[in-house]
């Protein structure tokens, strides 16, 4: 039994499970693949020059990377020349999208949450980490929570010990 001044942690004593969205960040290189030095001028594509670069490009260096491809200049890029290069990338690269880091991240991440087993999490008090130190995206906390919802008996955000409650099943 607790004497009258003793602390108690009632966060180390509660049956709340943490959610870290930052456990599934990618640890592999991430790599922004810009084409416009492929680009005749960086502006306009020529097919056959296009496809020249591609033939010519080290798609080893890639090798288990996460790749965003895009476009620095205001080139407009058909959509078949992203198609090409990923048909190189392919058998190397971990994952492709088009675009920046920030696209990459979300990408990952809804394929990550789409593929986690949730069912951890059922009955339970779930808190959803809100503080990270790597570039989570938002929609991720969205998606996590979407899906913790059909499975847990409570959601919040943030910390143990500062928590922002967001559903509770009834």
């Amino acid at each position: 039994m607790a004497q009258p001044n003793e602390i108690i942690n009632r966060v180390a004593s509660s049956k709340l499970v943490t959610f870290d969205l930052e456990d599934y960040f990618p640890k592999e290189e991430k790599v922004l693949l810009d084409i416009k030095d492929w680009l005749f001028e960086g502006f306009i594509l020529k097919e056959k020059d296009f496809r020249e670069h591609i033939a010519k490009h080290n798609w080893e260096q890639y090798n288990n990377a996460y790749v965003a491809l895009y476009c620095s200049t205001d080139a407009i890029v058909p959509g078949w020349a992203y198609m090409l290069i990923t048909t190189q990338l392919q058998p190397h690269a971990k994952y492709i999208v088009q675009g920046n880091l920030e696209e990459l991240y979300s990408s990952v991440y809804q394929t990550i949450i789409a593929n986690l087993d949730f069912s951890v999490y059922k009955d339970k008090p779930v808190i959803i980490k809100g503080c990270s130190n790597k570039p989570v995206p938002p929609n991720a906390y969205l998606w996590a929570t979407a899906k913790m919802q059909s499975y847990a008996k409570s959601i919040m955000y943030g910390e143990a010990c500062s928590s922002v409650p967001l559903y509770k099943r009834k």
